[in-house]
């Protein structure tokens, strides 16, 4: 990468820590991008929307926005830059609002013929019996407006989704019960134009819990992942696809899950959810994919700064 004028930029907000229950998470990402954007040079500065008037936005000539889960990465943020004429890092407004509703970022994926595992909304009045029934054991609740795994549990017996459906609905009206698809985590980074190396996830807990992303030192990160090299660059053409299709600019995640191999060897994948602010602590995974594709920790928040806009 040609080296970076510091000036181009200007005074940066680096918005971090906020209200949403993502908040701890956030604040050890924007500590280490705002670290990251000084040793560059650049004229940053740390700005947490929870304890600053946001009409101080407008002593700064543009956003990175390392704000994860509602008010942050839902595209409400984003709506306040518009406004202000502040051009930030990401996604838009759209295209952030559907990234964060895992639901509607599946009915469009589906509709785009994007294969998706299959899924039940539920209610407080859902037939749990039907439910397990139609999706089969286990399968996963999630809300469907959260990060990090938060409220997420694995139904692994009957008569277990009604608890989970509590679980899920503390955080979240909307509710997702989806079938669990056991041959292997996996995320593409999206960086520009670029998909960069695929990360298959292997925790030793249950699934890939909030523990396992944040707290835990045992989970695997497998890059290269561990696919045929041609599957893989299908993948990551498709993920990069699958972005595109929400709106996705910038830079962002995209998580897939596939079958175990079959007779014949094929495996079918199935996305999963994107994320369009995503994590950049020790433990994140676009860093990880970033290192693989040869870009250091401080290239790539001084690249991710470079492609922030408007509109």
């Amino acid at each position: 990468m040609a080296t970076v004028n510091s000036n181009n930029f200007g005074k940066v907000a680096v918005l971090f820590g906020g209200r949403s229950a993502e908040r701890e998470v956030s604040l050890n990402s924007g500590s280490r991008v705002l670290a990251a954007l000084r040793r560059q040079g650049v004229d940053a500065h740390a700005f947490d929307p929870a304890t600053r008037k946001l009409d101080d936005l407008a002593a700064f000539d543009r956003a990175f926005i390392a704000l994860h889960g509602r008010y942050g990465e839902d595209g409400t943020i984003q709506g306040v830059l518009e406004l202000m004429g502040i051009p930030y890092t990401g996604s838009g407004v759209m295209a952030s609002a559907i990234g964060m509703d895992k639901w509607r970022s599946k009915m469009l994926w589906h509709a785009a013929g994007v294969p998706v595992p299959h899924y039940v909304m539920l209610a407080a009045d859902s037939d749990h019996a039907v439910v397990e029934s139609s999706l089969g054991l286990p399968l996963f609740v999630k809300p469907a407006c959260e990060g990090s795994s938060i409220g997420i549990s694995k139904v692994k017996q009957t008569g277990e989704l009604g608890a989970a459906y509590a679980a899920a609905a503390q955080h979240d009206s909307l509710v997702i019960a989806e079938r669990a698809i056991l041959g292997g985590e996996y995320t593409v980074a999206i960086l520009g134009e670029q998909a960069l190396p695929i990360i298959k996830i292997e925790p030793i807990t249950e699934f890939y819990d909030y523990e396992a992303k944040y707290l835990r030192d045992d989970t695997a990160y497998r890059c290269p992942c561990g696919l045929p090299e041609s599957r893989e660059r299908e993948l990551r053409a498709q993920a990069l696809h699958a972005f595109r299709i929400l709106g996705g600019r910038g830079w962002g995640r995209v998580d897939f899950l596939m079958d175990p191999p079959a007779d014949d060897g094929s495996r079918k994948a199935y996305f999963l959810e994107v994320n369009t602010s995503p994590g950049m602590t020790d433990h994140s995974l676009v860093p990880m994919a970033a290192r693989a594709a040869g870009i250091s920790y401080d290239e790539l928040v001084v690249r991710v700064l470079a492609l922030a806009a408007l509109g």
